[in-house]
């Protein structure tokens, strides 16, 4: 079994006094890439709802200092990228991001772009961009989505983690299989999928769910991040109950654990994850979207907990190594 240290919110919104309008509220999907002196963390955020009580949000970045990862030394001046046109697959919001830097510096970023619906309260498909200076702003390659519906992938499909091994590059991402109605509502279920491509653009889908359910077919899963450690793939993920998770400690979201030699073929263990809800506080009702990054030997995780980033983003770190 692993054991990580919780160590406290490092992005605690109600601290942040001064954040601009377009960062109300919320910090949510984090994302890491390292720095020589800082550690920027992506994550999505929003502004107030609009008369109508409608939302948008947007990929905004803060910086760590390496050597102290709870002093902020830079937030985002402005959203990483714009929201799309009239029209467009990310019309509405830009969430989750994951980024990456490739081996010639190029920062891309990989989002779920969503749109608003009638029947259903949103649509999302997966964009790139691509950043000229560092990763601070981002272009997007074209008007819509790398990775969209297809015939096996007919509903949502968001929750980017994006990962290259071997000049292979693999995305990890969150696929819905079926809408349904409950308490009046429609809710949605989803789970993990993975596609391949040579370039990042072109991608060929496994189509198929990569880790077993725990609680049922109608479990949901989403964030599912890789970390390559020993010669082993290990995959650190959230899944929730169907239904009544939103208010329901027992019922909403959990971190799982699977590991893989192949990135393909994947055994989950969730009994070795090492992390839960904590008695009290900010993340007592839930855990999730985990993301796993390795920094001056340590292996670290932010993740989320209670509302889904509503308090901020909480940082834990691990006790030995991942086997």
């Amino acid at each position: 079994m692993f054991e990580w240290e919780k160590l406290g919110l490092v992005i605690d919104v109600e601290s942040l006094k001064d954040r601009p309008e377009w960062f109300w509220e919320y910090a949510q999907a984090p994302n890491v890439i390292v720095h020589d002196d800082f550690v920027r963390v992506y994550f999505c955020c929003r502004p107030k709802p609009d008369a109508e009580g409608q939302f948008v949000s947007y990929g905004n970045y803060a910086d760590l200092n390496r050597k102290d990862l709870f002093e902020i030394v830079e937030l985002a001046e402005k959203p990483i990228m714009l929201l799309g046109d009239l029209g467009t697959f990310d019309e509405f919001g830009t969430y989750p991001i994951s980024t990456i830097r490739d081996e010639d510096s190029t920062v891309y970023a990989y989002y779920g772009g969503w749109s608003r619906c009638e029947s259903v309260p949103f649509n999302v498909s997966i964009g790139r961009s691509r950043s000229n200076d560092g990763g601070k702003t981002f272009e997007k390659e074209g008007k819509g989505p790398v990775l969209g519906h297809s015939l096996n992938d007919p509903f949502v499909v968001t929750s980017p983690k994006i990962r290259k091994y071997d000049n292979i590059w693999y995305l990890i991402y969150t696929a819905g299989v079926k809408w349904f109605i409950s308490e009046d509502r429609p809710e949605i279920i989803y789970k993990l999928r993975l596609a391949r491509s040579q370039d990042g653009l072109n991608w060929d889908r496994l189509d198929q769910n990569i880790i077993p359910d725990k609680l049922g077919e109608d479990e949901a899963q989403a964030c599912g991040d890789v970390l390559l450690r020993n010669g082993v793939y290990h995959m650190f993920f959230c899944y929730r109950e169907a239904t009544d998770f939103r208010f329901a400690k027992d019922r909403t979201y959990r971190i799982g654990y699977a590991r893989s030699e192949d990135m393909v073929h994947w055994e989950r263990d969730d009994s070795k994850v090492g992390i839960d809800v904590s008695t009290t506080g900010w993340d007592a009702d839930m855990v999730a979207y985990p993301t796993v990054f390795e920094l001056d030997e340590q292996i670290y995780m932010l993740y989320l907990g209670n509302q889904v980033g509503r308090h901020g983003i909480g940082l834990a770190r691990l006790k030995g190594d991942l086997t």
